[in-house]
């Protein structure tokens, strides 16, 4: 119940009370009737379509769609701050090329109104924003064609970059630890990982894998990140490294099912997590007490993407 309501619920029954002692013969109390009463914040989900270069509001509430919001040639990937103020969206052109104008767009949740892009070099591919809300973290395979790949920090109060973060080849995902202190990139084409503390933005050392980085996920008391291996022909497509992230070492690797480099999700009591392996039609349970793997469960063909509720 809001606090607002709660509270206004409490004057009215003092109101009444006080009421019948003064029937009794005791001295009436006169209790503030609340005028407004709160209301709950609308929610909303926002829809990303790459072909139509829009972002689309929709009230979860009555299920309708709102004004569509431009934000530029193939968006690919959303993230919103944690005060629900500003979504950023990263574009990256029409089939993946927007050489090195490629953006990300901010937008205020408010009035659905996109900001100007910031530019984020080229082929962004994924983005992170730290729990304190402050930066959004946007790794992109090159920063123009001719220079490393890289993450791009963007200070949220400004909506302007820092100076860049070298990466591995290929930064393919990003991921934060719960506590904010810690980001840690997958690299497609390398077989490492690369953490980089987020209040000096400095790389630290690479934590090495058996295979090419895919998707990474971190439990939520940001003690494991789990990374999934990318598709190769050189090396086994069928493992998840988890990172303990106290130490940065990689644990033994946990055999999945075949090309598990889609998708990766965490419960939110930590106690299990689910791999989507692309190639074999299946999603892997994997004890993170044990890190041992479960059973497999049998899904459709090539599953992408995956959601557990709160």
């Amino acid at each position: 119940m809001p606090r607002a309501l709660a509270c206004g619920l409490c004057a009215v029954v003092a109101g009444i009370a006080a009421s019948g002692l003064a029937g009794a013969g005791a001295a009436a109390i006169s209790a503030p009737v609340p005028t407004t009463i709160a209301r709950p914040v609308p929610v909303t989900a926002y829809i990303v379509s790459s072909g139509a270069g829009t972002v689309t509001p929709v009230r979860t509430a009555t299920n309708t769609a709102l004004r569509a919001i431009k934000v530029g040639a193939g968006p690919d990937a959303i993230a919103i701050t944690p005060n629900g103020q500003t979504a950023y969206v990263v574009t990256t052109g029409v089939g993946n090329t927007c050489g090195s104008g490629c953006t990300v767009t901010p937008f205020r949740t408010a009035t659905n109104t996109a900001l100007r892009p910031i530019a984020a070099g080229y082929h962004p591919v994924a983005i992170a924003i730290t729990p304190d809300g402050k930066t959004a973290y946007v790794a992109t395979f090159l920063l123009t064609p001719r220079e490393r790949p890289a993450v791009l920090p963007i200070s949220t109060a400004t909506n302007t970059v820092q100076t860049a973060i070298p990466t591995g080849t290929g930064p393919d995902d990003i991921a934060i630890t719960p506590d904010g202190k810690t980001a840690y990139v997958a690299n497609n084409d390398n077989l490492f990982v690369t953490p980089f503390s987020t209040s000096t933005d400095k790389p630290a050392k690479t934590i090495g894998l058996g295979t090419y980085a895919a998707r990474i996920a971190i439990t939520p008391d940001g003690a494991t990140a789990y990374v999934t291996a990318a598709s190769s022909r050189q090396y086994r497509m069928d493992m998840v490294t988890p990172i303990r992230t106290a130490t940065g070492t990689a644990l033994k690797a946990i055999r999945v099912g075949r090309g598990p480099g889609t998708a990766i999700a965490i419960t939110p009591d930590g106690k299990t997590a689910y791999v989507a392996n692309d190639a074999s039609g299946t999603v892997t349970p994997i004890r993170t007490a044990t890190n041992t793997a479960l059973r497999a469960i049998k899904v459709g063909a090539h599953p992408v993407a995956m959601a557990i509720t709160p």
